[in-house]
């Protein structure tokens, strides 16, 4: 059921194509050795047609982690695939950053994912998210405070990365664990409730679970597809109103990512005061996002002050959100500047 239900993901959002070469990220817990097990089946069935390689990585924060590394080597060698294994020091690399060890640990495998499938000249990564992190996460963007698209949880695809397991719940995970007699690794750390995640996956679900809602994962999962559903036309309608109030566009792709070049982008004042609040603010968000690659720096006060400014409609005035970006209200025009 679970290797059917992880093909019809597969399928569903175009994960895999044919030729594709994947790194599979691999902890040896339940979830990731499942997503490894049944990509080896579908592949060996011929039901897909892939390359794979494998990439752990060593913490070095756990005493059992040398066993864990043990288990994903040993599971590799049992089907003939290459695995790459990182021996991080995230606790050192976290003091010495001055960063929390859950963003350290993440920082640190992204870019072992990268580094591994440049090595392997992979065009894809596969990790192990299932609805259950789905769920998790949206519940911790709400406690955050998140708009819209906080609702949309895990993408089944971003980027290179693809998660085939996003609709496979963790009780269906264990479930396949048990019948193919694969005895995953437990990561202690999971049950350490001094984490965000931790305390909603062993806390507040339980709960709700149990007092408010038993079906609460099917239920924001759901949720999720709804509000990707709706953000998908939200996005379409911004592009519209965005193509309709440009009047200039003045950088390059290439400088985007250069901090030594003025760009700017031109919006014509009335035609964007004449569109809907939540328009707007997508507006000025995708112009920010095409300056800068990013809409980091940028809060949710910054854009609704930058939306007074527009509504208002007077002249040689504007704002600063950060020291490089500069919104000005100039001629009839919204002037949005990426400072040098």
């Amino acid at each position: 059921m679970v290797e059917e239900g992880i093909l019809n993901t597969i399928k569903k959002y175009n994960l895999i194509e044919d030729g594709d070469k994947i790194v599979v990220a691999v902890s040896g817990g339940p979830d990731s050795i499942t997503l490894l097990d049944c990509l080896y089946n579908l592949k060996e069935n011929k039901k897909l047609d892939f390359e794979m390689v494998v990439c752990h990585i060593n913490h070095g924060l756990r005493e059992n982690a040398k066993i864990d590394e043990k288990y994903v080597l040993d599971y590799c060698n049992k089907i003939n695939i290459k695995c790459f294994v990182l021996h991080a020091k995230v606790k050192e690399e976290a003091e010495k950053q001055k960063r929390g060890l859950e963003e350290m640990g993440r920082i640190i495998r992204y870019d072992f994912f990268d580094e591994v499938a440049k090595e392997t000249n992979s065009n894809k990564i596969a990790i192990a998210h299932n609805s259950n992190d789905n769920v998790e996460t949206i519940i911790m963007n709400i406690i955050r405070g998140s708009g819209l698209s906080g609702l949309k949880g895990i993408e089944a695809i971003s980027g290179k990365y693809i998660r085939p397991l996003i609709e496979t719940s963790r009780a269906d995970i264990e479930i396949y664990c048990e019948d193919k007699k694969l005895n995953p690794r437990h990561d202690e750390s999971n049950d350490d409730n001094v984490y965000t995640r931790n305390k909603v996956r062993n806390i507040v679900i339980p709960y709700i679970k149990r007092e408010l809602n038993p079906n609460i994962i099917e239920t924001i999962n759901r949720l999720s597809i709804i509000a990707k559903d709706d953000l998908n036309y939200l996005e379409l309608q911004t592009e519209v109103a965005y193509n309709n109030m440009l009047l200039e566009e003045n950088f390059s792709k290439e400088n985007v990512y250069n901090n030594e070049k003025e760009a700017k982008i031109i919006l014509d004042l009335k035609k964007f005061n004449n569109e809907n609040k939540a328009i707007e603010k997508r507006v000025i968000l995708h112009a920010i996002n095409k300056l800068f690659g990013t809409t980091k720096g940028i809060e949710k006060i910054h854009i609704e002050d930058i939306i007074k400014l527009c509504n208002n409609n007077i002249g040689n005035k504007f704002l600063t959100p950060n020291k490089k970006t500069k919104v000005e209200i100039k001629n009839k025009t919204i002037v949005i500047k990426r400072l040098k």
